[in-house]
């Protein structure tokens, strides 16, 4: 393409010679049957043609106070007319610390310390990183192993990749970095086909690290990260005690509990994160998306109290060496105060508990139709997962998506499963209007 247009103006013709290499998409299908966005607002995009589509993923899982709310745009208008850019590489500006006390107060008791950076991905790998360094900087540095679990998520930096479980990234990208492991995932369709929040079968696949432990020998394991909901595998719900028993057996063998809440993070589960909806405390958790509602790409690991002391006892100096040119970014920072004045001033940190019973009940109700192998949920995620065509995984999912969208509700496909995720702003009609479309449209195809 060699000028600029409007979205409306792009025709097929024009999107098979763009520029643009889409991420996490089948460029050339996609190209010849493009579906665009042009704008947003609150529980809807629309086509550039002006057709209105209801957003049933939150965008990508992220824009949890639904979309353009104005307090947020006005924040960012705002911050880049008066510093659009400030370097907090031995120097601050008082936005970034500003949002990061605000987080604290948020976040569960004792994890008071927030490392910026701008991604999920990027939070990851920070997590992993003050994990080998906090064991090197207490005089432990042979724990240097890394313990994810089959069919995790943790991005698409190298870090994240190795812990994370999905194949097609082991395939195309290799093993990433070394010294990694992983325990076996929890999903078990065999026992808890259709459960309605946690499962009840399961809690025994956490001793799947103590046979690691057995392995590696548990003095060598730095972290173990787990996602306390698996979002992009599918909604895979931890088993009752599953959480509890991990915590456990970290506890006991001095490895640091990573959760990665880049998902989970921020009301999605019906509580300000997923440890508290659980009960369970890791000692760092990862977050982004939700954090600033995607208005402004940024990330935060937040840090228990007593593992930033420990780099705080070392010699003067930079205390861990580490870092992103956009770290604590001023436009981040006033899009994320904003988007915490919202989540406050409507209760949408805690709303996903009020609407949940009705959500999982429409969830359910999609049982005994067509294809439907399994459906599972938890807060304002749901997973309707569906039975392969033979000889074309994921095809059947990718069909109802695109009919979906058609229709004019958005959802998303992981493999051959349907996973739902509104913006906790959603009312009970539109969970009706969802559920509805994604009825009609499995009723619709073979």
């Amino acid at each position: 393409m060699n000028k600029r247009a409007d979205a409306g103006a792009i025709s097929t013709a024009d999107l098979e010679q763009a520029a643009f290499w889409m991420p996490f998409t089948a460029n050339r299908q996609f190209k010849k049957s493009p579906r665009l966005l042009a704008r947003a607002e609150g529980m809807h995009y629309w086509t550039p043609e002006g057709r209105q589509v209801l957003d049933g993923t939150a965008g990508l899982w992220c824009v949890n106070a639904g979309h353009c709310r104005p307090k947020i745009v006005e924040a960012v208008q705002k911050q880049v007319a008066q510093m659009d850019f400030a370097p907090t590489f031995q120097m601050g500006h008082p936005a970034a610390f500003e949002f990061a006390e605000r987080l604290a107060r948020v976040a569960p008791s004792g994890f008071s310390r927030i490392f910026f950076t701008n991604s999920g991905s990027e939070s990851a790998d920070t997590a992993l990183k003050i994990a080998l360094a906090y064991h090197r900087a207490r005089g432990d540095a042979g724990r240097y192993r890394l313990i994810g679990r089959e069919r995790g998520y943790h991005g698409v930096n190298f870090g994240g990749m190795a812990v994370g479980g999905i194949t097609a990234n082991k395939k195309f990208f290799g093993p990433g970095v070394a010294g990694v492991d992983h325990i076996r995932h929890t999903h078990d369709p065999a026992r808890n086909a259709f459960s309605k929040g946690q499962p009840r079968h399961g809690v025994e696949f956490a001793d799947e690290l103590e046979r690691l432990c057995v392995l590696h020998d548990p003095s060598t394991i730095a972290a173990v990260i787990v996602e306390p909901v698996a979002g992009s595998a599918g909604v895979l719900v931890p088993p009752v005690g599953y959480l509890e028993r991990l915590r456990e057996i970290c506890t006991r063998h001095g490895i640091l509990l990573i959760f990665d809440e880049v998902i989970t993070g921020f009301g999605r589960l019906g509580k300000p994160f997923g440890s508290q909806r659980f009960n369970v405390m890791p000692d760092l958790f990862s977050t982004a998306k939700g954090l600033t509602n995607a208005t402004v790409p940024m990330g935060a690991v937040f840090v228990k109290d007593e593992i930033f002391q420990t780099f705080m006892q070392g010699p003067e100096g930079i205390e861990i060496f580490h870092g992103y040119t956009y770290s604590g970014h001023p436009l981040a920072c006033a899009a994320g105060i904003a988007t915490l004045d919202v989540f406050e001033e409507e209760g949408l940190l805690t709303r996903a508990a009020s609407v949940e019973k009705h959500w999982e009940e429409r969830a359910h109700g999609l049982k005994g139709l067509p294809h439907v192998i399994d459906i599972r949920n938890c807060g304002l995620m749901a997973a309707i997962e569906l039975e392969p065509r033979a000889g074309q995984p994921g095809k059947r999912a990718y069909e109802v998506f695109v009919k979906a969208f058609e229709a004019g509700v958005l959802i998303r496909v992981t493999g051959d499963t349907i996973a739902l995720s509104p913006p906790l702003i959603v009312e009970k009609a539109q969970i009706d209007q969802i559920f509805d479309c994604v009825t009609t449209m499995l009723r619709s195809v073979s």
